[in-house]
Order: structure tokens, then sequence, then C-alpha cells
């Protein structure tokens, strides 16, 4: 499928009047980004019928989900929602599946003492469910794996179209690309704020940042990447919050997403941090130049 080299990940996709979205939607189909993604969090819409409002909302912008949790729905249902989409939008619905947090996953009831096994069981089960459909969508509907440390990675690798990563910095990227290999799909999430006084800047970056600290699974990630208690301390040091939020001018903006693609991505999703849908789509109306990013590109 084609999803272009710059989208668009935006968490009010799946929590905005569903009016706001649609016109979001239409304006960054317009300024010629894409893809759509979106996330699947405590106060959010169902994947599926956010999925189902941005495709309806537009005409041929790929829509992904960033992700849909595996533990809100079985493999089976996983499967066969994925499988109409594709058949129904042939060539634009990606589907980015994760294990999500054990905060969010124990909530529900569920046991997240093995993510990695049970991720991998559940692409088992989804496999043998797609089989039994009584209908194939052409193309397939690609499967993206919310993939951060090595072995998840390799997952990602062995059973599924590529990886999904998010709150990274260029350097999870090169790693990611690596063990990926050259024939999968990597499209990295990319946070920006258009705002190039420090301080505002890395005052709007902590408070997105705050809750993504207070998770283990990105904080691991970052361990693994050499930062250290230091910088996870007090809404988190300045080097952390400028490897994880793009913030300056446009120009300097695309500078961070071309270090993604030069480091091996094959997309980066960009995820403006203004706190209404308005303000993200100004920012990314000013970035579509620097980025280059224009319809039919």
């Amino acid at each position: 499928m084609g999803i272009g080299r710059i989208g668009v990940w935006h968490p009010l996709f799946g929590r905005a009047p569903v009016q706001a979205v649609r016109q979001a939607a239409v304006e960054i189909e317009e300024l010629g980004y894409g893809a759509l993604w979106f996330g699947e969090a405590p106060g959010s819409r169902e994947a599926f019928s956010t999925a189902g409002i941005l495709l309806a909302a537009t005409r041929t912008i790929a829509v992904g989900s960033g992700i849909a949790n595996i533990w809100v729905r079985d493999a089976t249902a996983m499967a066969t929602g994925a499988a109409a989409y594709g058949e129904a939008y042939p060539g634009r619905f990606a589907l980015g599946v994760g294990v999500s947090h054990a905060p969010m996953v124990t909530q529900r009831g569920h046991d997240y003492t093995r993510p990695l096994a049970a991720m991998s069981a559940y692409l088992d089960t989804m496999d043998v469910a797609a089989r039994d459909l009584p209908f194939s969508p052409d193309p397939p509907t690609p499967r993206l794996l919310a993939a951060l440390r090595p072995r998840m990675l390799e997952l990602a690798r062995d059973k599924t179209d590529g990886a999904h990563p998010y709150f990274v910095p260029p350097e999870h990227t090169v790693l990611a690309r690596e063990i990926l290999g050259p024939g999968r799909i990597l499209a990295p999430e990319q946070a920006v704020v258009l705002e190039s006084d420090p301080a505002t800047a890395r005052k709007i970056a902590r408070a997105h940042m705050a809750i993504y600290l207070t998770l283990g699974n990105y904080v691991n990630n970052l361990r693994h990447l050499g930062y250290a208690d230091e910088d996870f301390a007090d809404g988190g040091s300045d080097r952390l919050v400028d490897a994880i939020v793009a913030w300056g001018d446009a120009d300097t903006v695309a500078t961070r997403v071309r270090a993604h693609l030069d480091a091996g991505a094959d997309h980066v999703a960009l995820q403006p941090l203004p706190p209404d849908l308005r303000g993200g789509v100004a920012q990314l109306t000013e970035l579509a130049a620097a980025l280059d990013v224009r319809p039919g590109k």
C-alpha cells in the first residue's frame, strides 16, 4: 500500500468530535500527507470505529491504527476487522497492533506477565482466522507491530510486515532497521513542536512526555538506548526532551524527520503537539513545504 514518506499521528483522531475529525482528515489529505495514524487508549474510541470514520471521510489517504490493542478484542475479531477494511478500502488500511502497557491491561483483567509470548500467539491465531475467511483483500492488509526492544522487533520481522515504533529518537530507527532488515516497513512516530524558544518548546514537550515516562515499556527502551535515571527525572532532561520531541522552525523539524528517513525509516508519522486539531493542522500546513509534502508526491 502507499503510505508516502510522511504521515500524521494524532490522539484526537480517536477522541475529538467526529465532525472535527472529519474536517481535519480532509485538510491533511489535501495537504498531501500520506497516512493518518491513531491510537487506542482509555478515553478514546475503539480502533476500528476510528478507522471507519477516517476512511469514510477521505478519498485516497491511507489510515493506520497505531496501535490497536490486542487485549481489547480477540485475534479473530482483529483479523476479520482488518480484512473487512482491506476489502472495502483497497490499499488504504494498515493494521498496527501492540501489547499496550501493564496498567492499561491489568485494569481490563488480563495478565501482562508475558507480553511477547502473548503477541506471538495472537499473531498466529490471526493467521488462522484470515485463512478461514471467504474473502481476501487485494492487496492484502499490511500488519505492523508496535515494537521497541530487540525481541519484539524480531517478532515484527518474522511474523508481520514491519514495525510502527512510538516515542523513539532516530537512534532507535537505526537499531530497528538493523533488526528488521530491508524487507519490512519501518514507520516511527515523531512528536513535533513549531516553537523556537527553548523554554517554551520544552515546556510543551514535557507536558506531552509526562504520561509516557511513567510507562515501563518506553522507559526501558530508552534505557536500552543509553538514557539513565537522571534523564527521566523532573519531566525529562533537556537531552531526552530534545531527542523525543523535534522543536524549532519548520526547517529544523524537517531535519529531524530526514534523520529518521536517513536512518532507515520508510515513513515518519508526525504528531503535532498543540492540544487541538485546528492547531495541529496549522502546524502541519507550515511543515508541508519544508518536508516537500504535496498532493500526488
